[in-house]
């Protein structure tokens, strides 16, 4: 979530700790059954993650980060803060992709990546530290173009909220685009989209990341009611994703925010790093807009299930170094189907 230009990196701890982890995760803490699911020719998973520091905040992070990227079996990873590892192997985005015989687009961004399997048709770039995207094709010749984003993550407004609990709704929503710049960053990104032509793709647009801020779908009148620090109110980066064309990936599948939550930030950080309530919220998120023009023949995606791992927290009481799941962030996990328009 933190803006972390620099970061603190430990010497990961190679050794039998992997070994009893290989074996542990899938079943002790991710909680699904990715492994045991057959490909769907019409399906396409998206995996979306900030992973914290490249991992070097946990012992092996970069270990466990991709066992969990080998156990959800993603076509294509949505990376944030793919740091440098330890100063010894090249930024965790890149060495994953390595291990698995995948491409990396990171390109001179310091921290954001997207890794696929699938073929890259072009790489793109808008800004180091907010946006790169790729055109990648599969098999069967389907296409789709997909950005990895993070936004500012000063003045968290859930925090915000907590700690001025009688400012007024104008005055909390100026934490998007007075106290920072979420609002000017996401504007600036839907911008370069539309000039690039690809508001108006012929094959669907994913953009997903942090966007270190909750949606307008998730801040409404019954969630305030269940969240101490929640308003309903027109939060403007989502808000700005659903006028350009985008759909909201998570909430498509899960559209009630009080029964499925799909809480990102923070599994790790039960309490909030100045001591008080942390701000539990859906920060990181899958945006999809499939072409306005549906021509007989293209190809659409459809959102058909969503989760975030890990399904089950550990016990906060571990020292951070020790967790298993290596991120202060839940990683997302969008399964979509591919269907060709009559």
């Amino acid at each position: 979530m933190k803006d972390h230009h620099t970061s603190r990196f430990g010497k990961p701890v190679i050794g039998g700790l992997f070994s009893l982890l290989a074996l542990l995760l899938p079943f002790c803490m991710i909680g699904s059954t990715f492994a045991e699911e057959a490909k769907d020719d019409t399906a396409l998973r998206v995996l979306v993650w900030n992973v914290w520091r490249g991992g070097n905040e946990v012992e092996e992070g970069p270990e466990k980060i991709l066992a969990v990227i080998r156990e959800v079996k993603p076509d294509i990873v949505l990376m944030q803060e793919s740091y440098d590892v330890d100063g010894d192997r090249p930024t965790v985005g890149r060495w994953i992709a390595q291990e698995l015989g995948w491409h990396a687009h990171q390109e001179e961004s310091p921290h954001l990546c997207v890794l696929t399997p699938l073929k890259v048709e072009a790489e793109f770039f808008h800004h180091a530290w907010h946006g790169l995207g790729v055109r990648v094709t599969d098999s069967k010749k389907r296409s789709f173009v997909a950005w990895s984003i993070w936004f500012d993550s000063r003045a968290y407004i859930t925090w915000e909220l907590r700690d001025r609990p009688d400012q007024s709704d104008e005055e909390l929503l100026a934490a998007e685009d007075v106290r920072s710049s979420r609002l000017p960053q996401a504007k600036a990104l839907l911008a370069h989209l539309e000039e690039d032509g690809q508001l108006d793709l012929d094959v669907p647009l994913l953009v997903g990341g942090d966007f270190n801020n909750p949606s307008h779908l998730d801040w409404n009148v019954d969630t305030a009611r269940v969240y101490r620090h929640r308003r309903a109110l027109p939060l403007p980066v989502s808000l700005a994703m659903a006028k350009a064309g985008f759909i909201d990936t998570f909430r498509v599948v899960h559209p009630n925010p009080v029964q499925h939550p799909g809480i990102t930030w923070s599994p790790l950080f039960r309490v909030a790093h100045d001591g008080g309530d942390q701000g539990f919220e859906r920060i990181d998120r899958l945006y999809l807009k499939n072409p306005a023009e549906q021509v007989a023949g293209a190809w659409v995606l459809t959102p058909v299930d969503a989760e975030v791992l890990p399904e089950r927290w550990e016990d906060d009481s571990i020292p951070t170094e020790k967790r298993i799941f290596p991120s202060d962030h839940g990683a997302v996990v969008i399964d979509l189907t591919w269907s060709q328009v009559d």
